[in-house]
């Protein structure tokens, strides 16, 4: 059988530092028990999986994150029955970084969101390659490893336009974002699409908020307000509040009324998708 020797593929090792760490340890001790249980040595079990050694005791130490159809495959050979392959949504989710992950699970339960960007396009909006460029121009630059776990990250929170109910989501872009050639203008190109294709989603407004605007409310920076279905919120601004997400109605108020001006001083989301198909013939 053909070996995966993915141990050093970029993104799937654990950040010792990170909570989550515990977690991955603990799932690679009971895979550990699981194998030795049905008497497989370590040369064994790659045998029978796929796997070569080094990612085997990589994972059952705790130091590697497995990967979904590493765990499909570990449950197939030893006949768990599901219960190695009901680990892949959290093993999955462990690569992420916690800011990450705890933003995407205020995202998972949000009926609205609202979200202004004003130096690049936003997450949720991004493709992978604009995404990985994006991320590549931060410094001190990421390791190949924490770049790819920024990414993935990035790409399984797009999950929210899948959703069912849909929430109601709002975006509102600066038109510097839409011509800014992050990664090269092809990339650029290929996002505009991205954008006039997600701008189409009977759930979704997407609106731009043009350059030459005067008196423009949103230069405090990025703005995000997130509601649930039970009447809380929680929101967060770049020039609010020290940057720090907050909850308590006065303060929501604050970002609400900032976005609300925003929105409505931005071209509406028909102006705003002729305008991204009139960059996009320039790009």
């Amino acid at each position: 059988m053909e070996r995966n020797d993915g141990a050093d593929e970029p993104g799937w090792d654990v950040d010792p530092e990170d909570e989550i760490s515990a977690v991955v340890e603990v799932v690679g001790h009971h895979l550990k028990l699981r194998r030795e249980a049905a008497g497989l040595r370590v040369a064994e079990f790659g045998e029978a999986i796929g796997y070569g050694e080094d990612l085997i005791r990589k994972i059952e130490r705790g130091a590697r994150i497995p990967r979904p159809e590493y765990l499909d495959k570990v449950d197939e050979v030893l006949g768990a029955g599901g219960l190695v392959s009901a680990m892949k949504k959290e093993m999955r989710e462990a690569r992420y970084p916690k800011k990450v992950r705890e933003l995407a699970k205020l995202e998972e339960r949000a009926v609205e969101v609202a979200l202004y960007s004003n130096h690049n396009i936003h997450g949720l909006l991004q493709t992978e390659e604009y995404a990985r460029a994006l991320l590549g121009t931060w410094r001190p630059s990421l390791s190949e490893s924490e770049l790819e776990r920024a990414l993935a990250a990035r790409m399984a929170r797009r999950s929210i336009f899948d959703r069912s109910p849909a929430p109601d989501l709002s975006f509102v872009q600066e038109e510097v974002t839409l011509r800014r050639p992050i990664g090269g203008k092809m990339v650029l190109h290929r996002q505009l699409e991205r954008l006039l294709e997600v701008g189409q989603l009977r759930n979704v407004e997407i609106q731009v908020m043009p350059t030459d605007h005067e008196g423009h409310p949103g230069t405090a920076g990025l703005i995000e307000v997130l509601k649930f279905g039970d009447g809380t919120a929680v929101g967060r601004s770049e020039g609010a509040f020290n940057s720090r997400p907050v909850s308590e109605p006065k303060q929501l108020r604050i970002l609400e009324l900032r976005y609300g001006i925003i929105r409505a001083e931005a071209l509406s989301p028909r102006e705003s998708l002729a305008f991204i198909e009139q960059v996009l013939g320039e790009t």
